[in-house]
């Protein structure tokens, strides 16, 4: 029986994707490389770099028969993908190095209700009932470029045909009292594929964010930017807007948005002042660390998209230490985390700096013998743009991952 992650509870404020929509993860300079004194904060970046704190809301994207439910739907997943940095607080998470990965599973019951409209919880092929039934959704990320820092990651609930993609990367600048953080050049977002719905694809894209109270040392997130929704298909977009907060008073977190009907070949609004109140269908509205309502066009009753109150991170199921690779998060950062949770710092920090230098003394080797580093699970370093593709040895661990079978074959060439 592969482990669950009983650390749940005590990483779930961690390191990843350490803006609440998604970025402050990956960057490897801010903040000072001293590790944190606070036990059982040591974590791996592209492990806390995942969106499925809540996978039932992943799972439940395609059940509604009407195309506006699923907008809401894939809304609903947004607002709880990045939950563990609702309910707790970024921190500084390893380096990744290039090659690393990590692989999960989640098998959660599929009982998130409906957003709007009539929905069926069936299989990929239309025949079997899932509805309150154990689904497992597996996951995959490698680290596949150091120089500019980028990991591809995909998503397979294999049972409902439901997939999701892209790549991580993100661009800071310090701005003298806090960090702003964007996605880099190779970040488009999530890419979201639904089988049974004539392969519907959602992208959501990223919005800024920001890091603050560097100098007190008590880290806090802020958004205050614009991100999109979209899905040429159903030819409905949304707009959600993260409201700048006030120099004064309490943080409102508050978010506001529009799902409307739009042409996918001659889209250029990029501002919900700028879309005509007759192809709205929708309004969004709330806190993204408490509620988000909806309200359908023609109504003035507003109703719950998300409660993120009584909700908290769903623990992952990991493959057993004695089937993990080298290079595999979890054993490769282990002797490191370790360290830190005995609290012996000074060894921590020496051990992390070994690894990191072997990463340096690999790449001298590959560049002496004229030999160019390629991503084992992923077709691409930052290729196809956006969305990533999956090579047949990543394929064969997600087919594996599914099927609970954890072995795989040695590296030929290690990163570090």
């Amino acid at each position: 029986m592969p482990p669950t992650d009983s650390s749940a509870s005590r990483t779930s404020h961690l390191s990843g994707s350490l803006c609440p929509h998604n970025y402050l993860n990956q960057h490897r300079t801010w903040v000072n490389k001293r590790f944190r004194s606070q036990e059982g904060e040591a974590d791996r970046i592209i492990e806390y770099w995942n969106y499925l704190d809540r996978p039932e809301t992943f799972i439940s994207v395609g059940d509604s028969d009407d195309e506006l439910g699923r907008m809401l739907a894939v809304l609903r997943f947004w607002f709880t993908k990045d939950l563990k940095y609702v309910k707790g607080k970024p921190c500084k998470p390893y380096n990744s190095v290039l090659g690393e990965f990590f692989r999960c599973n989640w098998v959660i019951d599929d009982n998130a209700t409906p957003v709007l409209g009539s929905a069926h919880k069936v299989s990929a092929d239309r025949t079997v009932s899932t509805d309150n039934k154990p689904v497992k959704v597996s996951f995959l990320t490698e680290q596949t470029s150091h120089h500019p820092p980028v990991s591809a990651f995909y998503y397979d609930c294999r049972e409902k045909g439901i997939t999701a993609r892209g790549f991580d990367q993100l661009s800071a600048k310090f701005t003298g009292t806090s960090i702003r953080v964007i996605p880099g050049n190779h970040n488009l977002g999530i890419f979201i594929n639904i089988e049974s719905r004539d392969n519907e694809e959602y992208q959501l894209t990223h919005p800024a964010a920001h890091l603050g109270g560097l100098h007190k040392g008590t880290l806090s997130v802020t958004v205050a930017d614009t991100c999109y929704v979209t899905c040429p298909q159903t030819r409905i977009k949304a707009i959600l807007h993260y409201v700048e907060e006030g120099w004064l008073g309490k943080t409102q977190n508050k978010v506001v948005g529009v799902i409307f009907r739009y042409e996918p070949e001659n889209d250029k609004t990029s501002r919900i002042k700028d879309v005509p109140e007759t192809d709205i269908v929708a309004k969004v509205e709330g806190c993204w660390h408490d509620k988000i309502y909806f309200t359908l066009t023609g109504s003035k009753e507003s109703s719950i998209l998300i409660d993120l109150n009584p909700l908290f991170p769903i623990p992952k199921t990991i493959p057993p230490m004695a089937n993990q690779l080298p290079n595999e998060s979890r054993r490769f950062w282990s002797s490191v985390t370790e360290a830190i949770l005995e609290k012996r710092y000074k060894a921590a920090t020496d051990l992390k700096t070994e690894l990191e230098e072997r990463q340096r003394e690999k790449a001298k080797e590959r560049e002496a013998n004229n030999i160019p580093w390629k991503p084992r699970f992923f077709t691409g370093a930052v290729t196809p743009l956006g969305r990533p593709e999956l090579t047949s040895d990543g394929r064969a661990v997600l087919d594996g991952m599914i099927e609970d079978k954890f072995a795989l074959e040695e590296n030929k060439i290690y990163g570090a």
